[in-house]
C-alpha cells in the first residue's frame, strides 16, 4: 500500500464506555488496510483493549506517522498540547459535543480516515501559546494553550485591574472580569462568548478579548502572533490564569503573565472536502446560501 502514513497512533477519551467500540473497530479497520497501529497506553488500559501494541504518549508521537484522536474538542486540546513538540499530525474524530477540532463524525470515520491516509487531505497548521507567570522577577508557573490563556476572577467575584503591554509598549489598562488571549483556533471558544472576533485558524494572529469590561470603550484587538503580550495584574483580590480551561494557577496582585507564540505548531489533517466555513455554518447554526 502506497501511503505516507504507515504507522498510525490511536488515542481515545477513556472515561466513556462507548469509546471502547469506536477505538476497537477503527484499530481493526486500520490493520486490515495494512497499517501498523499503536494504542496510547492509558487508552488501552482504561478501555481494556488488547488488540494492538501500546505506547506512552511520548513514544506514540515519536513512532507514529499520524495520530488519530477520538473524543471531543477537550480531548483534542489536551493531546495536541502534549504532542505538538514532536511535530506529528493529528486527525480528530468527534465523539463529543461541538466538534470544531474533532470534525469527523464516528459514522463517517472509515471513509474519512481512509481518504486522509491515502493522501487526500487538507493540512492546517495551528499555532499554540506559551504562558509564563512571573512573580518578583522569577518564573513561578508555565503552561501551553491551544485555545486560549484566560486571566479571570476567582471565587470572590470582584473585578480585576490589569495593564496590557505588547512588545514592551503599554497599550491600555482595564478593569474587568478578566481577559481572554486566544489563538485563531480558540476564537470559536470562550472568546466567542465574550464578544470576540472569529479569526480564520490558519492566520498568524492572536486576539485579546476583554471579559465584561467596566467601560464601553474596551474592544477586542487582534495582533501578530509573533507579539509578546504582557499582562500586569495591578490589583486582584482573587484571580487565576487558565490554560485551555484545563490547567490553572492562582495569581497575586503584582504578578505578570507573559504570553508568546509556542515554538512548534500543531498540524491537523482533514478530509479533502473539509471547509472551515461549512463547519461554522453547522456548529453556529448560521443561515445557508439562499
Amino acid at each position: 500500500m502506497q501511503t505516507p502514513f504507515h504507522t498510525v497512533g490511536l488515542v481515545g477519551k477513556y472515561d466513556k464506555p462507548e469509546m471502547h467500540d469506536s477505538v476497537c473497530v477503527l484499530a481493526e479497520f486500520l490493520q486490515t488496510r495494512g497499517h501498523s497501529v499503536l494504542l496510547a497506553s492509558q487508552t488501552a488500559e482504561r478501555l481494556k483493549l488488547h488488540n494492538c501494541p501500546t505506547r506512552s504518549l511520548h513514544d506514540l508521537a515519536t513512532e507514529s506517522d499520524v495520530v488519530v484522536v477520538i473524543g471531543g474538542d477537550g480531548t483534542m486540546l489536551s493531546i495536541a498540547r502534549e504532542l505538538a513538540p514532536h511535530g506529528v499530525p493529528l486527525i480528530g474524530i468527534n465523539q463529543g459535543h461541538l466538534g470544531f477540532l474533532t470534525d469527523i463524525t464516528v459514522e463517517d470515520m472509515f471513509d474519512a480516515v481512509a481518504e486522509i491516509l491515502s493522501g487526500q487531505y487538507v493540512a492546517e497548521e495551528r499555532i499554540l501559546l506559551n504562558g509564563q507567570v512571573r512573580r518578583g522577577g522569577e518564573k513561578v508557573f508555565e503552561a501551553t494553550a491551544f485555545n486560549d490563556v484566560v486571566l479571570g476572577k476567582g471565587g470572590s467575584g470582584r473585578l480585576i485591574d490589569l495593564e496590557i503591554s505588547i512588545n514592551s509598549e503599554f497599550v491600555y489598562s482595564q478593569r474587568a472580569d478578566g481577559l481572554v488571549v486566544t489563538t485563531p483556533t480558540g476564537t470559536t471558544a470562550y472568546a466567542l462568548s465574550a464578544g470576540g472576533p472569529i479569526v480564520h485558524p490558519t492566520l498568524e494572529a492572536v486576539a485579546l478579548v476583554p471579559i465584561c469590561p467596566h467601560t464601553l470603550s474596551a474592544r477586542p484587538i487582534v495582533v501578530s502572533s509573533h507579539s509578546r503580550i504582557e499582562l500586569h495584574l495591578t490589583y486582584a483580590d482573587d484571580a487565576r490564569v487558565h490554560f485551555d480551561g484545563q490547567h490553572y494557577f492562582d495569581l497575586h496582585s503584582g504578578d505578570h503573565v507573559w504570553i508568546t507564540r509556542a515554538n512548534r505548531p500543531i498540524t491537523l489533517l482533514h478530509p479533502h472536502s473539509y471547509s472551515y466555513y461549512d463547519t461554522l455554518r453547522q456548529k453556529l447554526h448560521w443561515g445557508k446560501k439562499l
